[in-house]
């Protein structure tokens, strides 16, 4: 029965695993979809809407009702001045008026005809909604950049170990060769033990890189917001041709990049915020109404008979600011210097533009150079290790030339696989600094 359970709980595993097969473009579209930075930013926005709403509200007509009532326990008492009754003059008479109960409903109703800053607020609704999204925009733009080139950096680990099982080929047929031949009395059995001291680095050397992809493949689940138990399965390849096309431009639009927009819109709202406060110089109008019903009872009978007062009234309410201690002065000119520091920074930006631009132009040339310089290198020392294994073959050479020349094959492979995957950081910065990415 233990094992039975053992089965089932196995097999219920199993069948909560999902297989994500994902392109890099649906890795990022899965990412901007599931990333909780995004779903957070993305909320920003509703929570920047209900702002708007709160806003638009004030606007609108305020409507509200109240009602007490109120069991004296004690009448009040009021005094009379005594010579009204006959009384000495200087005296005074207590007298209670009033009933023990008293109730009362009132309805009242107020709409603003005009405010200063009301108005302002509607004006930079729009504008806040603006900010909210590009925020979003921001946060969704630096997720893609990283989930680029985690991909890209496990696909490039994909091949690097490719190139291992390459020379793991190689050194196992070297092996046997080189076994045949000690049979032969023409090799020591030292030379055997060196092949497989080399054989062994190399299939320990590629479990490590294997073990770095499970831990790369792990860490872009978690960029994605994606179940670790999840199997996540990457089908793109990469090769110099993609990432050789002409992406290179002399100009660019310092509008395409959303953190130049994000002060753009944050200078707009400087700006509301600027008229704002002069606005709340200007005075504000407003109508009111009050409607209101109100009983008194010697016993706690409202519900009963008897009868209740109306009251009601309707009226328009002007308030004017006279003086307020140069308090709205110095609001004033703190969102002018609010102004000026998002004024400054956006110049900042562009500097910072030029700069992300220029420098990510020279690294991504100076990458597709050194791709180029080490495909080379890899074809040469490839061309050396046959040369030299040929050599051995015919008894012309020895171990130590073979395992020389490996190492230059490996060192090379290692630096283009390098150059390759820096290429694809150096494309990526580039399309980023232009706003292309």
């Amino acid at each position: 029965m233990a094992l039975v359970a053992l089965l089932v709980a196995g097999f219920t595993y199993a069948n909560a695993q999902t297989t994500n097969t994902f392109s890099v473009k649906q890795a990022v579209d899965y990412g901007l979809k599931n990333a909780t930075q995004v779903k957070n930013a993305l909320i920003d926005i509703q929570i920047q809407r209900q702002t708007n709403r709160e806003i638009t509200a004030s606007a609108y007509p305020q409507l509200s009702a109240s009602g007490n009532f109120n069991d004296y326990l004690k009448i009040p008492t009021s005094l009379l001045p005594g010579e009204v009754f006959g009384g000495a003059p200087g005296t005074f008479i207590p007298v209670q008026f009033g009933t023990k109960y008293t109730a009362n409903g009132n309805i009242d109703l107020s709409q603003v005809l005009f405010d200063g800053q009301v108005l302002v607020g509607l004006q930079a609704r729009k504008a806040s909604i603006r900010l909210a999204t590009l925020y979003a925009e921001v946060t969704s733009e630096q997720i893609k950049a990283n989930i680029y080139k985690i991909y890209y950096q496990l696909v490039v680990g994909r091949k690097q170990v490719e190139s291992i099982d390459a020379n793991i080929e190689r050194f196992s047929k070297l092996l046997k060769d080189t076994k045949e031949i000690f049979k032969q009395g023409f090799a020591e059995r030292l030379e055997i033990d060196k092949v497989q001291v080399q054989l062994n680095n190399l299939q320990t050397e590629k479990v490590k890189i294997e073990n770095q992809l499970d831990a790369g493949n792990a860490g872009l689940k978690f960029l994605l917001n994606m179940p670790q138990k999840d199997i996540l399965v990457l089908t793109d390849t990469l090769g110099e041709t993609e990432l050789k096309e002409n992406i290179l431009e002399e100009t660019y639009d310092y509008n395409l990049r959303k953190e130049f927009q994000v002060l753009n819109t944050t200078l707009k709202l400087n700006e509301y915020n600027i008229k704002r406060h002069r606005f709340s110089r200007i005075p504000s109008l407003s109508a009111f109404g009050s409607y209101q019903k109100n009983a008194q009872r010697t016993e706690f009978d409202f519900f009963g008979k008897g009868d209740w007062f109306t009251t009601s009234v309707i009226g328009l309410r002007l308030s004017v600011p006279l003086f307020d201690g140069n308090a709205r002065r110095a609001r004033i000119e703190s969102a002018k210097l609010e102004l000026r520091k998002t004024q400054n920074n956006l110049e900042q930006t562009r500097q910072s533009i030029d700069n992300d631009v220029a420098q990510s132009r020279i690294n991504f040339k100076s990458a597709l150079l050194t791709i180029d310089n080490q495909r080379r290198n890899i074809e040469l020392a490839e061309k050396v290790y046959n040369s030299t294994k040929l050599k051995y073959e015919q008894g012309l050479g020895n171990n130590q030339e073979i395992y020389n020349a490996q190492a230059e094959l490996k060192v090379a492979q290692n630096n283009y696989y390098g150059s390759l995957y820096d290429a694809i950081n150096a494309r990526i910065d580039y399309l980023k600094a232009v706003g292309r990415l």
